[in-house]
């Protein structure tokens, strides 16, 4: 190892902080609970999106074959 890795590593031991040995809680129910917490509704903007694009593959139908290509 040349004297520029071993700066490079030193520099990164002293911008990283420590981690801590164990957490103190368990986060599992946490995670459910904001599971839990999101709705499973869909955005105005997303069904509008969808629309538009419907609109276009019938005004423009020669388009599907290449939408089907790019997927």
């Amino acid at each position: 190892m040349n004297d520029h890795d071993k700066e490079i590593r030193e520099l990164l031991k002293q911008s990283i902080r420590p981690a801590k040995e164990e957490l103190q809680r368990d986060l599992w129910p946490q995670m459910l609970h904001r599971l839990e917490g999101r709705s499973g509704a869909v955005p105005w903007f997303d069904w509008a999106l969808l629309a538009l694009a419907a609109l276009f593959l019938m005004l423009v139908p020669s388009t599907i074959p290449l939408l089907l290509y790019h997927l």
